[in-house]
């Protein structure tokens, strides 16, 4: 019965005592608290849309260079902002919607943890009523420090403690993970809680959606040219699949289907600007959802390396994100490394020499 189902609270506090995020710790069970809290106010005001007054005070300026203002992505920064920074169990938080980390007011106590966020992902989608969501990242500030330095949230994607996703779309959900397994959690709107519906997620190996912007294909390198045209082969792929191509440049929603469908999301390397590795914010977005990825039994890759194994050397740094289920993933991260060593990457392509989406220099 809907009253018997475990709330997100009660999971929070059962799993921290059964060893998750590192053990029992009431700091922790109340931060993930007040995200929930928050996620369910981000939900509230994303579903208003146009509902709310286009004169709305927005307090927060997005001030991160090359992206957009967007008044929702603003509320959903203020929102998490001060729905998590009062509670006494943060010392700092830093957002991907701002250029410098947030500092806790003075009026508020300091707790030994730090939030990462990216406020209000796949934001351009609310204008045709797609889905987004909020990703946050939870890391122990170094020993001893209680105001912390842009410095001290570089810490690579082991180091998390805790790290999830809220997800605004036909229904609202939070998907978390302590350390032990992934959890799904729906929103009964009657009840006012998130209750347990997907418990222990694990990415199904057989899945054959692959999430690719395919417009980007001239800037691919080699080895993601190979693996999408394998991939999309119809059946006349190595493993006899018959895949399709899906895209709504929404992290939260690719990721969602893929934890429920398998698959395999590619947001790759441009070789446009090869000084900037990659378009997935690696503090925020990309950690928070590798973490989640591999402990769903799936793998996570800037294509080359492990995400979780980069050792960050700026707030704001972006990499490439390859991530899904393990034999894919794996198996494009080899083609990486093989381009890379100089051998051949000679393969049937058929689609590459005939007109269609994908054409060769």
């Amino acid at each position: 019965m809907p009253y018997r189902r475990t709330t997100f609270s009660k999971f929070v506090i059962e799993d921290l005592r059964r060893g998750g995020g590192g053990g029992h710790d009431p700091e922790l069970a109340a931060l993930l608290n007040d995200l929930q809290r928050a996620g369910k106010l981000i939900g509230a005001a994303v579903a208003r849309g146009a509902l709310d007054s286009p004169g709305a005070v927005v307090t927060t300026s997005l001030t991160v260079p090359g992206e957009p203002p967007r008044k929702m992505a603003a509320v959903a920064n203020d929102i998490m902002l001060s729905a998590c920074e009062w509670g006494g169990q943060l010392c700092g938080m830093l957002s991907s919607a701002l250029a410098n980390p947030h500092a806790i007011p003075v009026q508020y106590p300091r707790g030994r943890y730090m939030l990462l966020f990216a406020p209000l992902d796949g934001a351009a989608n609310l204008d045709v009523d797609l889905t987004v969501g909020t990703i946050f990242s939870v890391l122990r500030a170094p020993e001893g420090i209680t105001d912390p330095t842009p410095a001290d949230f570089l810490q690579p994607g082991h180091a998390q403690v805790a790290a999830g996703y809220a997800l605004f779309g036909p229904v609202a959900m939070m998907v978390i993970t302590l350390g032990a397994g992934v959890h799904g959690f729906t929103l009964d709107r009657e009840a006012g809680a998130y209750t347990l519906t997907h418990p222990n997620m694990r990415i199904p190996e057989d899945g054959c959606e692959l999430a690719v912007d395919a417009a980007l294909e001239p800037h691919w390198e080699t080895p993601i040219r190979r693996f999408v045209q394998e991939y999309t082969a119809h059946g006349a792929g190595p493993e006899g699949r018959n895949c399709t191509i899906r895209w709504i440049d929404s992290l939260v929603a690719e990721v969602h289907r893929i934890l429920l469908r398998g698959g395999v999301f590619l947001h790759p390397r441009d070789t446009r600007n090869t000084r900037k590795m990659g378009h997935v914010h690696l503090l925020t977005q990309a950690n928070p959802i590798a973490m989640i990825i591999e402990q769903a039994g799936g793998v996570a890759s800037t294509g080359r390396v492990p995400v979780l194994d980069v050792q960050p050397d700026h707030i704001h740094q972006h990499v490439p994100l390859i991530l899904g289920a393990s034999r894919d993933v794996e198996r494009l991260q080899n083609y990486h490394l093989a381009y890379d060593r100089g051998e051949s990457m000679a393969f049937d392509a058929p689609l590459f020499k005939q007109r269609s989406l994908f054409r060769t220099a």
